[in-house]
C-alpha cells in the first residue's frame, strides 16, 4: 500500500521536532513544518500525483530537494533523515514530545539543562520540583505533565480527517456491484476524533467479503477472521471492524453500529414501552420483524422523525423527534463564503488572487483575507503600513475578478492583557477583524476569560477566532469560562468562530450548541493557508451539525449585503 499523505506529513513533523531539539537551523526546521502542512492539506494522494506525472516541486513550500525526498518516502516507506535523527536522540525523547505542553522548545530545555532522557527521568524531575526552576514551566504546565504521566495508557484516538482518508481508501477498495458498504460508528456521527472504524456491508456472501477485506494492502495485523465478521489493524494503527449483514437487517444494523450507545438505549426503551424489541437484527413484535431494512422505517415505526447521525448522542434529540420539530441542520451547500483565509503575504502558500479563484471554484461568493498581524513576526505579520498596501491590492483584485468579493481583514493577535496587536484606527478601516490568541495559553481561567472578553469589547472585532486554542492531540484547550465568553459575545454583538481546520475544530460541538442556546452567531471558517485547505470547510460543518446549528445560526450562509450588516458593531 503506498505511503499516505498523513504518514508523509507526520514524518516531516517529527523530523522538524528532532531538528529543533538538536538546535539545527530554524529555517530548515520551518521548511519541514511547512512541507508537512502542504502535504497534509493536499486533496489528492501523493502516490497518485506521482503516478500522473505531477511535479511535486511545483507545490508551495516543497521545491526539488523535498520533492525528491517525498518520492523516496513513497517508494521505500521510510524517510532516511528521520531514521538517522532517531539514532542520535537517546531514550524516550520521542514519547515525551507527545505530552501536553511539552513542545520542542521546552523539551530541548529539559534535555539540555536537566539531562532528562526518559519518561521516568521526567517524572522524577517534575516530582522533585526541578521543572519549576526552568522558564516556561509554571504550576499549570507542570500539573498537566504530572497528570499525563500518571494516566494509564489509553487507546489512541485519530483525528476525523485522518480517519476519513483511511475510510475513503478502504471503501473504494471494498465497493463492488450489488453490495452496500458504509462506515458507521463515531465516524458516521462525525465526532472530532475516532477510536476505530466500524464498516458495515450488506450482502449474502459474507465470507467472500471478509476474505477480500483481509487482503487490503494497508492491513498490518489481522485480529479476527470469520465468515460474517473480520477485524484488522491498519498501518496507521487504526483498528477496523467489518460486519456483513443480510439486506433485511441492514437498516437496524446501521442504526445499532452508528450509535451512540446512549441513543441506542433510549430507542430500545421506546420500543420496549410498545411491547417490541429492537436490536441489530431488526425491530420485532414477538418473532415478527416489523422494520429493519432501513433506518427511516425504524424511526417511523417508533413514532419519530428521522434523526441525522450527528445528533444521535441522547442530548434531547429523541424527545424533539417525537414532535417532528428537529432543526434543519446547516449543510455545506448553505455556505456562501469563508471568513478566515491566509495568503503568502504572511504564512499562506498562495497569493491572494490564487486563493480567491480557488474559493470561487468551490462556489464561494466571498472570502475574507485575514493574514496575521505584526506580533507573529516569524510569519512576517502585517503592520499598519503593509496592511494598507494589501488593502490596495485587494481593491485592484475586486475590480478585476468576477463572481467573488475579497473582504479586507486581519487575524489580529489578542495580547496577554486583552488589548489588540494593531491600533484601532487601522482596524476601523477593515471589513472584518478576527481576533485570536496565539500565545500565553496557560493563563488562569479567570485571566484567560477576562483577556478574551476585553478583546471582544473592542468595537472593531467582528469574530473571536478559534477561542479555546486547542490543537487536537497536541495542545489542550485553554482553561476558559465559555459561558461567560458566550454571554459577553451576545451582549456585545460579537460572533465566535468554529474553525474548520482539522487540527483545531474549535469551538467544539458542545460549545457550538451552547452558542446557539445563547443566541450567538457562529462563523464556520477554514483558516486556510493553502488552496487545498479551503476544502476543509466540511469538517467545520460536521461539528456545527453536531452542535444543532442551522443555516440561520451561521453568518457565512448569508448573502454579502446581509453579512456586512451582521459584521457591523
Amino acid at each position: 500500500m503506498p505511503t499516505q499523505n498523513a504518514e508523509i506529513a507526520a514524518m516531516f513533523d517529527q523530523t522538524a521536532d528532532l531538528l529543533e531539539l538538536r538546535g539545527e537551523n530554524p529555517f530548515r526546521v520551518r521548511a519541514y513544518r511547512r512541507a508537512a502542512r502542504t502535504v497534509d492539506g493536499l486533496s489528492q494522494s501523493v502516490p497518485t500525483m506521482l503516478e500522473q506525472g505531477f511535479d511535486l516541486a511545483e507545490l508551495p513550500g516543497i521545491g526539488k530537494d523535498l520533492a525528491g525526498k517525498i518520492a523516496d518516502i513513497v517508494t521505500t516507506g521510510h524517510f532516511r533523515l528521520l531514521d538517522t535523527l532517531k539514532t542520535k536522540v537517546p531514550g524516550q525523547v520521542g514519547d515525551m514530545a507527545a505530552l501536553p505542553g511539552l513542545g520542542p522548545k521546552r523539551l530541548k530545555l529539559i534535555y539540555d539543562k536537566l539531562k532528562v532522557r526518559t519518561l521516568d527521568d521526567l517524572r522524577r524531575a517534575a516530582g522533585q520540583g526541578r521543572l519549576a526552576e526552568l522558564p516556561g514551566f509554571g504550576p499549570a504546565t507542570v500539573g498537566k505533565l504530572l497528570e499525563a504521566l500518571d494516566k494509564p495508557a489509553t487507546a489512541r484516538r485519530f483525528k476525523l480527517s485522518l480517519a476519513e482518508a483511511e475510510a475513503d481508501s478502504l471503501l473504494t477498495y471494498l465497493q463492488e456491484q450489488g453490495t452496500r458498504v458504509i462506515v458507521a460508528g463515531s465516524f458516521r456521527r462525525r465526532r472530532d476524533t475516532v477510536g476505530d472504524l466500524d464498516v458495515l456491508a450488506s450482502g449474502r456472501n459474507g465470507a467472500r467479503m471478509a476474505d477480500k477485506f483481509l487482503r487490503y494492502e494497508n492491513v498490518a495485523k489481522v485480529l479476527v477472521h470469520g465468515s460474517a465478521r473480520a477485524a484488522v489493524v491498519l498501518r496507521s494503527g487504526l483498528q477496523v471492524d467489518l460486519r456483513v449483514v443480510p439486506p433485511e437487517s441492514y437498516g437496524s444494523a446501521l442504526l445499532y453500529f452508528t450509535g451512540s450507545k446512549a441513543h441506542n438505549i433510549a430507542l430500545r426503551s421506546l420500543a420496549l414501552r410498545r411491547g417490541w424489541k429492537l436490536n441489530e437484527y431488526g425491530l420485532f413484535a414477538g418473532t415478527r420483524r416489523i422494520a429493519g431494512t432501513t433506518e427511516e422505517e425504524i424511526y417511523e415505526r417508533l413514532g419519530l422523525a428521522f434523526i441525522p447521525p450527528e445528533l444521535r448522542e441522547d442530548r434531547g434529540e429523541i424527545a424533539i423527534a417525537r414532535t417532528g420539530k428537529l432543526p434543519r441542520l446547516v449543510a455545506l451547500s448553505d455556505i456562501r463564503g469563508d471568513l478566515h483565509v491566509h495568503s503568502s503575504w504572511t504564512d499562506g502558500t498562495a497569493d491572494i488572487e490564487t486563493m480567491a479563484r480557488a474559493a470561487s471554484a468551490l462556489g464561494h461568493e466571498y472570502i475574507a483575507l485575514t493574514d496575521h498581524s505584526r506580533r507573529i513576526a516569524m510569519v512576517h505579520g502585517l503592520n499598519s503600513a503593509r496592511l494598507a498596501q494589501q488593502a490596495a491590492q485587494i481593491d485592484r483584485l475586486n475590480d478585476k475578478l468576477g463572481g467573488i468579493t475579497i473582504l479586507k481583514g486581519i487575524e489580529v493577535d489578542i495580547l496577554k492583557d486583552g488589548s489588540l496587536d494593531l491600533p484601532d484606527k487601522t482596524l476601523a478601516k477593515l471589513d472584518i477583524v478576527v481576533a485570536s490568541v496565539h500565545s500565553s495559553f496557560d493563563l488562569s481561567r479567570q485571566a484567560q476569560t477576562d483577556r478574551m472578553i476585553r478583546a471582544m469589547r473592542n468595537r472593531n472585532v467582528s469574530i473571536l477566532g478559534h477561542p479555546t486554542g486547542r490543537l487536537i492531540g497536541e495542545r489542550e484547550p485553554c482553561d476558559l469560562d465559555m459561558d461567560r465568553i458566550l454571554a459577553a459575545a451576545g451582549e456585545l454583538g460579537c460572533h465566535v468562530e468554529l474553525n474548520a481546520e482539522p487540527d483545531r475544530l474549535d469551538i467544539n460541538d458542545s460549545q457550538a450548541h451552547a452558542a446557539r442556546e445563547a443566541g450567538v452567531k457562529v462563523a464556520i471558517s477554514t483558516d486556510a493557508h493553502s488552496i487545498n485547505a479551503l476544502k476543509c470547510m466540511r469538517f467545520g460543518i460536521d461539528q456545527a451539525r453536531r452542535g444543532w446549528l442551522g443555516p440561520a445560526d451561521v453568518i457565512n450562509t448569508r448573502p454579502l449585503d446581509e453579512l456586512r450588516r451582521l459584521l457591523e458593531r
